[in-house]
């Protein structure tokens, strides 16, 4: 098959832990054709979408990981798969890719399937699941901030489309940086925040689940750094082998049909303790510290639905 990958650059990505490096490797390996472009370079021309990109060919050395062909522009409807992989913010640069992406539809299978992911950004599926989460509010409004702090005490505050624990913080029930947090964000931004009330039990960690197709493959635990709320391993999160609970798998059965009903082929959800706290379809992560950690190849299980699919 031809596959072509809509990333970030893929000369600056670590091997050892990079998803989209990992599906790219695993298709190789099954004989597929591969192409990689930014999505800067994706363009609707008249009636077509195209992407100026390069054929390229990858390898398990890192800083000569990867060969890029000479630039060309392609024709994405001569593509069987493109991947949507650009990591957030989720912006209008990056909705405006999905609507693109949206004009391949019954010519070329785009993972995961861009208008699903419009529409079910992480931060904001999981308030369809009201009994699986942690009291939520998702406000602009600052009085219902307070009024949800003043309720619950300890929260966690964040911006609303952010990724990798940028912008998170929690407030306690003894902080007065509430006002101050608010006017920061909103200074520079014009979307809503997101809070929740405070789990302590991310202090034993937070867990990755992967679902492939709607199907639960493993999870790792990613454990905060000392003195530090936030485990994403962007900011330092240590990632550890773990099982899935029952209760992780009653989460997966809840939201897992409807995931693989609106083509979310490779999504990552974050649980800590018995909540679920974000369901993440944009450019999950975690597939190569999971295969480490189980001895499985979860990239040839995405790969083998998307195969099935098509």
């Amino acid at each position: 098959m031809k596959i072509a990958f809509q990333m970030d650059p893929i000369t600056s990505v670590d091997i050892n832990a990079d998803s989209s490096f990992r599906i790219a490797e695993e298709a190789q390996a099954r004989g597929h054709e591969l192409f990689f472009y930014t999505p800067d370079h994706l363009a609707f021309e008249e009636g077509r979408i195209t992407a100026r990109g390069h054929a390229m060919t990858v390898r398990r050395e890192q800083g000569n990981h990867v060969d890029l062909g000479p630039r060309e522009k392609v024709d994405l409807a001569d593509y069987d798969v493109v991947w949507l992989r650009q990591d957030p913010p989720f912006d209008m640069h990056y909705i405006t890719s999905t609507h693109l992406l949206d004009k391949l539809a019954g010519q070329t299978l785009v993972v995961n399937d861009p208008f699903w992911v419009r529409n079910y950004p992480e931060k904001l599926l999981v308030l369809d699941f009201q009994d699986l989460t942690p009291p939520t509010t998702v406000a602009r409004d600052l009085e219902t901030i307070k009024e949800f702090k003043e309720k619950h005490g300890d929260i966690i505050l964040k911006p609303l489309y952010g990724n990798g624990g940028a912008g998170v913080f929690r407030l306690d029930a003894n902080d007065r940086n509430l006002t101050s947090l608010h006017e920061l964000f909103t200074g520079f931004s014009r979307e809503p925040l997101i809070v929740q009330k405070f789990l302590p039990d991310v202090s034993n960690g937070d867990k990755r689940v992967i679902l492939v197709d709607g199907e639960p493959v493993g999870a790792i635990n990613r454990v905060p750094a000392a003195g530090e709320t936030r485990s994403n391993m962007h900011v330092g999160g240590r990632p550890e082998k773990i099982g899935l609970t029952d209760r992780d798998l009653e989460i997966c059965a809840a939201i897992g049909p409807l995931l693989k009903e609106k083509g979310q082929i490779f999504v990552g959800i974050d649980v800590i303790g018995d909540y679920l706290t974000e369901i993440n379809v944009t450019s999950p992560t975690g597939i190569q510290e999971l295969e480490r950690f189980v001895g499985v190849n979860i990239a040839e299980k995405i790969w083998e639905a998307i195969e099935a699919k098509l």
